[in-house]
């Protein structure tokens, strides 16, 4: 892609996948079948969830705001990203470019929150069946949600007041196929340092807090799963908690390897950092609704319903 001459820097070109450009209408096939998928999936468990009393249920209102989360963190990038690859519709204004980083960013610092919610319910669950709607009331629950909310916005706001105060260089060429912080800096004119150690300081901060809350989690459910006298019930729980760390660590090492090498300047090929940075954010909300939602027989049981009604 050549670099635009006569360009307004109100408004940005994203290059899509570096390198690669020659092969975007291929990338595009799995890219789009992914986001349908999400699209699918996330809103089928909405509904289900929200159509049957049954499911009305701490585990379920979590697997609600998962799914609500991916569905805008989706959205936020993929649309363009298809436009970018289908239409070489590389143009941007920089309010919309600044828009789309604060909902990437802000929404993946809720997922991160809401997957050590999840791990959370689901030690209560195991470890402690008997108090587990008296620990995790309505309030509670509801409190969750909001503190993972806050916590996005709290994290995320100074990134983005930051970057609209910096003054860009021409040309405005983002090498990236959506509006990541990183790459959007680099064409800063102004001092980057606070938002480059921000940005370290912030996603090193969530990716290691809530990885090991949740590693803690899992290792007290999986203490409480190997004193379980059944053979069956043992196999199945393992199996569970594996399917929930691979989709954890698809969403927690895919974006904190992108980030540090583009912080680091690795001599890593720039189409292999801009993939990585779209894994985390395409790949885990297409498979959460099938590991969290659909494998749980109380979901297939409530789809039963559904369709028999």
């Amino acid at each position: 892609l050549s670099c635009p001459t006569n360009i307004s820097l109100s408004e940005l070109h994203l290059t899509g996948i570096p390198g690669l450009q020659h092969l975007h209408h291929w990338i595009s096939i799995p890219f789009c079948i992914m986001y349908l998928i999400t699209l699918a999936g996330n809103g089928t468990l909405l509904c289900l969830i929200k159509a049957d009393p049954s499911l009305h249920l701490p585990m379920f209102l979590f697997l609600s705001m998962l799914a609500v989360i991916d569905l805008v963190m989706s959205t936020s990038i993929t649309p363009k990203m298809l436009s970018i690859f289908w239409f070489h519709s590389t143009a941007i204004s920089l309010d919309a470019c600044l828009t789309q980083m604060y909902f990437v960013h802000a929404f993946s610092v809720m997922e991160s929150g809401l997957l050590v919610a999840m791990a959370f319910d689901r030690y209560v669950a195991i470890c402690n069946p008997l108090r587990y709607l008296s620990i995790l009331t309505s309030p509670v629950v509801a409190a969750i949600g909001l503190a993972t909310l806050l916590r996005a916005v709290v994290f995320m706001s100074p990134l983005t007041f930051q970057i609209r105060r910096l003054p860009l260089c021409s040309p405005a060429v983002v090498d990236h196929s959506y509006c990541e912080h990183m790459a959007v800096l680099k064409l800063a004119c102004g001092d980057t340092a606070f938002s480059n150690t921000y940005s370290l300081s912030i996603s090193t901060y969530v990716g290691s807090f809530d990885s090991l809350l949740i590693a803690l989690s899992y290792l007290f459910i999986l203490r409480a799963v190997l004193s379980l006298s059944s053979p069956q019930a043992r196999k199945k729980a393992f199996r569970t908690c594996g399917s929930h760390l691979c989709v954890m660590a698809l969403f927690y090492i895919p974006g904190l390897l992108s980030m540090y090498m583009e912080s680091y300047h690795q001599e890593l090929p720039p189409h292999v950092q801009v993939l990585l940075a779209n894994i985390y954010l395409l790949i885990p909300p297409a498979f959460n609704p099938l590991i969290y939602g659909i494998r749980m027989k109380q979901i297939r049981d409530g789809a039963r319903r559904a369709i028999f009604q």
